[in-house]
């Protein structure tokens, strides 16, 4: 696939430009997103992404377009497993509804920075050292274990980095609007605004070694990484809106996207095989007979699996209260919301 510079640097133009109209068109003001507003916005997201899709088919060819809808399944699906960790932190430290937004905002925006710095390393390491596939194979079936077997109950306000920021900075027990500091009787003090903005970019580097191993199993073109990873966390600032109270009803996410993870690092080791280069793996020759699994087959079998994990889904929940899940917050109009005390889970 040939993706000239200036390709590169439209693109990046393009998606800035898009963050930038996000806020302050949307965000700048605090407020509250309407389900219509959300709903609208994330349909745009989505269209823009599939549109895209069929251009890079069009232009270079259905296998890359097919590598970048397989790209962007796994990462959106990906994202919606973030959206159920933000929800854990906006509840854990009671942000109120109208300054989410621009948590979520400034979070996505480092998980993007974020992936990009992860795309780069990916792509020089995979560019150089054919045994990388062999280390991304082994990381992604650990993710996949974990993420299969794992908990999302642990409270992101009482980890190990905010206690250390606490004890070392003077933290109001309330937020200021959306200030991330604030001064009081002439002494400096950090906000609870500034403790969730630090919390989600740890997630955020979490997520973002989940997500660039688990890509670069399904195309090894630095360019769809990257547009699948910006397509994919447009749009998720509305789609938080407009899913929030549903994301504890997606009971079978976790085992969906465990066996996405698996299913890539089968995937990334069967490549490593393919490509072989290590001396005591076959005299460091390929393994020509391993198969290959085909670019169609891959995007199948992800679009299947978050199929069937989401009907599971809501079978499982069917009945069951629709508030459930909800994020708890002060209502958005009062200025000064008391967050819940540091002691507390």
């Amino acid at each position: 696939m040939q993706v000239t510079p200036l390709i590169w640097i439209v693109t990046i133009a393009v998606t800035i430009a898009f963050f930038v109209y996000e806020f302050f068109a949307h965000v700048r003001k605090p407020h509250e997103p309407t389900i219509g507003e959300s709903a609208r916005w994330s349909a745009f997201y989505v269209g823009l992404a599939l549109l895209f899709g069929v251009g890079v088919g069009v232009v270079s060819g259905w296998d890359f377009g097919g590598q970048y809808f397989a790209g962007y399944l796994t990462e959106k699906a990906l994202s919606v497993d973030n959206l159920f960790v933000f929800l854990l932190l906006m509840s854990a430290f009671a942000v109120p509804k109208a300054y989410q937004q621009k948590v979520l905002m400034i979070g996505i925006l480092i998980a993007l920075v974020l992936r990009g710095a992860f795309i780069a390393v990916g792509a020089t390491l995979i560019d150089n050292y054919s045994w990388i596939f062999y280390l991304f194979g082994a990381l992604l079936l650990f993710l996949a274990w974990r993420q299969a077997f794992g908990s999302h109950d642990s409270d992101p306000s009482q980890g190990t980095v905010m206690r250390f920021v606490r004890r070392h900075l003077p933290v109001t027990e309330e937020y200021h609007r959306d200030r991330l500091t604030v001064r009081i009787d002439g002494r400096r003090f950090v906000t609870p605004m500034l403790l969730t903005i630090i919390a989600i970019s740890l997630i955020d580097v979490v997520f973002a070694v989940d997500s660039i191993p688990a890509i670069y199993g399904l195309t090894s073109e630095a360019y769809l990484v990257f547009t699948a990873n910006a397509f994919a966390l447009m749009g998720l600032r509305q789609l938080f809106f407009l899913i929030g109270g549903l994301l504890q009803r997606l009971v079978y996410l976790a085992q969906g996207l465990a066996v996405i993870l698996a299913f890539i690092g089968v995937k990334l080791v069967l490549h490593a095989l393919h490509v072989n280069e290590l001396p005591f793996i076959n005299g460091g020759e390929h393994i020509d007979w391993i198969p290959e699994i085909p670019t169609w087959f891959s995007l199948a079998f992800i679009g299947a699996t978050i199929a069937v994990a989401a009907v599971a889904s809501q079978r499982k929940t069917k009945g069951k209260g629709e508030g459930k899940g909800e994020v708890e917050a002060a209502p958005s109009e009062q200025a000064e919301v008391p967050a819940r005390p540091h002691g507390e889970h």
